[in-house]
């Protein structure tokens, strides 16, 4: 069972390398988030300086109130989803041994996939600090949102007096 608090370890060994098509898929519609050493391991793997990788490569979108970077999309006319910029249809990932945690860790293919895309999202974005990040984490539940276990607002804010205040925007930051 994958939990929160689920070491990155286990997470990679459950995860572990796919190329199938079922996984292949996310590539044709999506990218995923940089965290961590992501950038500066795809930088170097390409030979290219950060920064260059940043304009060329990668884009600046926003989830639960917090700015991440991710592998540009090649979009068709005015759709919201595209190919990742480094996703080959003869190849796949083309930067496969360096790819974004995100990517490392979403296995379509598995009954407990969108538990590792949960893991990732509570572990990598959600941040329990900022007050905004929560409630757009409850709205995220509240729509039908996946959870594991250790991932409940009441994990997230132990606080019960606090995680009231956040969710009826008596704190704001």
């Amino acid at each position: 069972m994958i939990e929160k608090n689920t070491p990155l370890k286990d997470v990679l060994n459950l995860a572990a390398p796919c190329r199938c098509n079922v996984c292949n898929t996310g590539c044709k519609y999506g990218s995923g988030s940089l965290v961590g050493e992501d950038t500066k391991n795809i930088a170097a793997f390409l030979g290219i300086p950060e920064e260059e990788l940043k304009q060329q490569f990668l884009e600046e979108v926003e989830l639960f109130n917090k700015k991440i970077l991710k592998p540009k999309l090649l979009r068709e006319k005015n759709k919201h989803y595209g190919q990742c910029i480094f996703y080959s249809e003869e190849k796949g990932c083309t930067i496969h041994q360096v790819k974004p945690l995100e990517c490392k860790t979403s296995i379509n293919c598995k009954d407990y996939g969108e538990d590792l895309s949960v893991w990732f999202k509570v572990n990598n974005i959600v941040d329990q600090q900022d007050p905004e990040s929560i409630r757009q984490f409850a709205q995220y539940i509240k729509s039908g949102g996946k959870l594991i276990p250790g991932a409940e607002l009441e994990n997230l804010v132990p606080d019960k007096e606090k995680l009231r205040k956040i969710l009826s925007y008596e704190i704001l930051k």
